[in-house]
């Protein structure tokens, strides 16, 4: 059975980087698939970040394209989000996933929440 587990500060400064892992346990070839990072605001709906894959290349949401980094490391199974200069408006809960694009996620991480807060 394929698990996604995010981890990360819960708290982040206004204007620092945001930084979150995702480890991928359960799957024997994760490089086979695309992975995405997906967050929601509180009273909001689900909002696509960007996602990377098989080959390595990543594909992010415009609005977000010029603050987003999403990397990987296949021998130990995660893949990371940098999102810079956040405000406020960045805080939601973040999840990584399984697939590209909300719409097509085969799995999805429990979430974590982030805030960003001084």
């Amino acid at each position: 059975q394929v698990q996604l587990q995010e981890s990360g500060p819960g708290l982040v400064k206004p204007s620092q980087t945001l930084s979150l892992t995702c480890t991928v346990s359960g799957d024997s070839k994760p490089s086979h698939y695309t992975w995405s990072w997906i967050r929601q605001s509180s009273g909001k709906g689900l909002e696509w970040i960007g996602y990377i894959t098989t080959s390595g290349s990543t594909i992010y949401s415009p609005s977000l394209k010029s603050r987003t980094s999403i990397s990987r490391d296949t021998s130990k199974n995660q893949f990371f989000l940098q999102l810079s200069s956040v405000t406020p408006e960045d805080t939601a809960v973040y999840y990584c996933a399984r697939g590209p694009y909300t719409d097509f996620v085969q799995y999805w991480g429990q979430g974590t929440q982030v805030t960003v807060s001084s």
